[in-house]
């Protein structure tokens, strides 16, 4: 699928490393503060816009490609449709799999350019329903770099099962280490937001009928092309002792017991604008109130 571009493509750069916001913090009074009622929510539509789903027939399963398919992995989906098994909501069912480090999971994407907000709601269930049994059994969001098997780039904000069950995950991975953080989440439907806006990366999460929360922000030079989509992954325990070895763990199909259903009701893509003065990373600059105006949509 050719990318939907918003102007000329950058050369393709190497993802910078993740990490907080910067702890120096400027003067209230200058003009670098980005002030809530000089932000800005996030425009639908235009090119970017193209790309949303709301999975309401299955024809809209043929918007999405298989990560397996364009860069020649092993297939670890066990179930996908749209409007299929469950009614208006793309349905995702994982083998034992593992986005981490260097170890690969499923993934279905849309390759889009420019600053972008992807937003989704989404619900994670065990395969007998309830919460996930197995360690590491998560679902949601994901941004990756093109043909990033040898050397992975990539961002995710996932809810389910991590160490423990009832979290939001979300994880920078940087040449193929994994800065993974787990947050608490309550009830079964959540929202998800992962975005590229200028320099800075961020996920961000909320509870249905709740408040929004900023999970992280990371520093990021990001290609201008990027593949944005929906990931499930499940049962890291099952790779046993190959945990240390990502080339082995990605050759074969790990037998284990997989414990995971994904239910993806809705993916929206949008354009989030950022005033040149405002430094994302500074939180005197942008703080979390602001950054979530910027990054979700009007009324969300």
């Amino acid at each position: 699928m050719r990318a939907k571009m918003a102007g000329s493509v950058m050369a393709l750069c190497v993802v910078a490393g993740c990490g907080t916001a910067t702890t120096a913090q400027p003067p209230t009074t200058v003009p670098g503060v980005l002030t809530l009622a000089k932000a800005s929510p996030p425009a639908p539509g235009g090119e970017v816009g193209g790309g949303s789903t709301e999975f309401d027939t299955a024809t809209d399963l043929s918007m999405w490609t298989k990560l397996s398919e364009t860069e020649k992995d092993i297939d670890r989906i066990a179930a996908l449709d749209v409007d299929k098994t469950a009614k208006g909501a793309l349905y995702l069912e994982p083998k034992t799999s593992a986005w981490f480090d260097g170890f690969r999971g499923p993934f279905v994407y849309q390759e889009l350019a420019g600053d972008i907000v992807m937003h989704a709601r989404v619900k994670v269930e065990g395969k007998k329903g309830g919460k996930p049994k197995r360690k590491f059994s998560l679902g949601g969001l994901m941004a990756r770099v093109p043909g990033s098997y040898a050397n992975p780039n990539w961002m995710s904000v996932t809810t389910g099962t991590g160490d423990r069950s009832g979290r939001v995950e979300v994880k920078f991975t940087r040449d193929g280490s994994s800065k993974p953080q787990e947050l608490a989440v309550e009830g079964t439907w959540v929202e998800l937001v992962l975005a590229r806006v200028g320099r800075v990366a961020v996920a961000l999460y909320k509870d249905e009928g709740g408040a929004w929360k900023v999970g992280s922000r990371w520093p990021s030079e990001l290609p201008e092309v990027l593949q944005w989509g929906v990931t499930a992954y499940t049962d890291w325990d099952s790779y046993s002792t190959l945990k240390k070895d990502a080339t082995k763990g990605n050759a074969k199909q790990v037998r284990g017991v997989p414990d995971l259903k994904l239910t993806v009701d809705y993916v929206r893509f949008l354009r989030p604008e950022m005033p040149e003065y405002a430094d994302p990373l500074n939180t005197a600059s942008v703080s979390d109130e602001v950054l979530i105006k910027l990054l979700t949509p009007a009324g969300a």
